[in-house]
């Protein structure tokens, strides 16, 4: 039996897998036919526009025998995908990019997409806020796609000019307000070349806490579960009102985890994509059979890594990270279609692309890289002590953050972990020869220490950068470079961006008091930077 939901998509058809090093030059017959076409327009002939049928590509969720897919114009479609934004070092949540003027706007993003596409990404993962023409501008000109986020509500919401930080779902003023919102969304983005897929949400689940008299009249074990299903009884009416507005795209959310899969699978039938938050470490375990039974649609992960930072030995562990991520991937791999698994994997977003120093305290510290471990994991054993911390959440980047410049434009220094998916995604998950084995082969060849050395010239030229800086800032009397920066030093427990005088090598530890996990709001990766 095989079921397959059809979306006309924009005209542009980005292929899986390209070679960078193998440039497409025009064939004689191209090139042909473009010259009787200029021929033919200046003679004053018309040539007539080709049809939106002809032109527009398609997108296709499908269930076969072999798994489920994610087809463009037919043709099986990875998710190589990454959490990005662009946050200059100093600057929190309340920065965008795109508030910037246009040449700020192109600067960043013509010196970090050409790394993503070398990378092997064709998708990023960006929250609403992101205007049309810089999604197509992104997707023109380095064929990667946009997953377009809309939180619902996760961190609240303004409802008749007053702010409200906790939205109640069972609220009929707040669940139209959101439901508008999203569609008005969509209205915005459907005919914007580059768009994927919708994406609502962001672990509203982990954010139940409103307050009712029929709530506190529950057990308390059965209130989130009750508050649940207000929260996906909306995501279905969105989902619906979305695929009204937009026949043409699949529809995800971004679970946390598999919590409360069974409402997901009530109260949300026209899902599309099962998109999930995951932090379970190198292995998802029976994540991919749970949502094969549950739901019976493709999944992707709309978060998953590991961070860069050792919460026992408290150094940068490039190595670790890139153990965990390349372990995450070849699970990925072998959960794909026509493996013999369960074959519902249609790929991922990692995050994230670089470091967040604003995580920690988010309104203060901007200019310190802080180490301090917000809540802890078993899943990653190799930096967790008992008792302890071990997830940081400023060093969850696979590239390391250089320092901005006047207008806030920065580099990004790659970490092992890049180099190791890059070279992990030059294999085609859906090529002929790749079985399991070939997956495993595959991975197998890639060793994290390699790419540790790989990034340790990017690390010396960061430094290289830096002291640039230092030796222009002198002779200009106004310090602006660093004490200390990301990869090119062992990091001390905390590091911030002050005036120069002190030496590289005479870092010392900031004090560090440990504290328990903070709720889901206060340690929200929302503004995946």
């Amino acid at each position: 039996m095989q079921w397959t939901t059809t979306f006309p998509c924009q005209p542009k058809e980005i292929p899986v897998f390209s070679n960078p090093d193998r440039p497409i030059r025009p064939s004689v017959a191209a090139l042909v036919l473009g010259t009787l076409m200029i021929g033919l327009l200046s003679a004053g002939f018309s040539v007539p526009a080709a049809s939106a049928a002809d032109t527009m590509p398609t997108i296709e969720v499908a269930n076969a025998a072999d798994g489920s897919h994610l087809l463009v114009n037919g043709r099986d479609f990875m998710v190589f995908g990454m959490n990005w934004g662009h946050m200059p070092i100093g600057q929190n949540y309340s920065y965008s990019l795109f508030n910037q003027s246009d040449d700020v706007i192109r600067a960043a993003l013509d010196r970090e997409m050409p790394l993503l596409q070398a990378m092997g990404v064709n998708t990023i993962r960006h929250y609403a806020g992101m205007p049309p023409r810089w999604v197509t501008y992104v997707y023109e000109k380095y064929g990667i796609y946009t997953v377009l986020n809309h939180t619902v509500g996760r961190y609240g919401l303004t409802l008749d000019g007053v702010w409200h930080p906790v939205t109640d779902y069972s609220d009929p003023q707040v669940r139209a307000q959101l439901k508008s919102e999203v569609v008005a969304l969509v209205d915005e983005f459907k005919d914007t070349p580059g768009v994927l897929m919708w994406l609502l949400g962001n672990e509203n689940n982990y954010g139940l806490s409103w307050s009712s008299f029929e709530i506190e009249a529950l057990p308390e074990g059965e209130r989130n579960q009750f508050r649940a299903r207000f929260l996906y009884s909306l995501m279905g009416e969105i989902i619906d009102a979305v695929h009204q507005h937009d026949p043409g795209r699949p529809v995800a959310i971004a679970n946390g985890d598999v919590q409360y899969i069974d409402l997901v699978a009530e109260e949300c039938p026209g899902l599309d994509v099962f998109g999930t938050n995951v932090y379970r470490g190198i292995s998802a375990r029976d994540l991919y059979q749970v949502v094969h039974d549950k739901l019976g649609i493709p999944i992707v992960y709309t978060e998953f890594g590991c961070d860069a930072f050792n919460a026992v030995t408290m150094q940068e562990d490039q190595a670790m990270q890139a153990r965990y991520l390349l372990g995450q991937w070849e699970e990925i791999y072998e959960q794909s279609a026509g493996k013999g698994r369960v074959g519902n994997a249609i790929g991922g977003m990692i995050f994230q692309w670089s470091d967040g120093w604003w995580k920690y305290k988010q309104e203060e510290r901007l200019d310190i890289h802080d180490t301090h471990a917000s809540w802890p994991n078993g899943g990653y054993p190799e930096d967790l002590r008992e008792g302890e911390n071990n997830m940081n959440e400023e060093w969850w980047g696979i590239c390391a953050k250089g320092l901005p410049d006047p207008r806030g434009i920065y580099d990004v220094y790659p970490r092992a972990a890049y180099y190791c998916l890059r070279d992990a995604f030059r294999l085609n998950p859906y090529g002929p020869d790749t079985d399991l084995d070939r997956i495993r082969s595959w991975f197998a060849n890639i060793q994290p220490m390699a790419g540790v050395l790989t990034a340790r010239g990017d690390a010396a030229a960061l430094r290289t950068d830096a002291l640039s800086k230092v030796r222009l800032s002198a002779w200009n009397s106004r310090p602006t470079a660093p004490t200390a920066i990301t990869s090119p030093h062992r990091p001390s427990r905390a590091r911030r961006m002050t005036d120069i005088p002190r030496s590289w090598a005479s870092i010392t530890a900031s004090p560090f008091t440990p504290t328990s996990r903070p709720s889901p709001a206060k340690r929200s990766r929302a503004a995946c930077r």
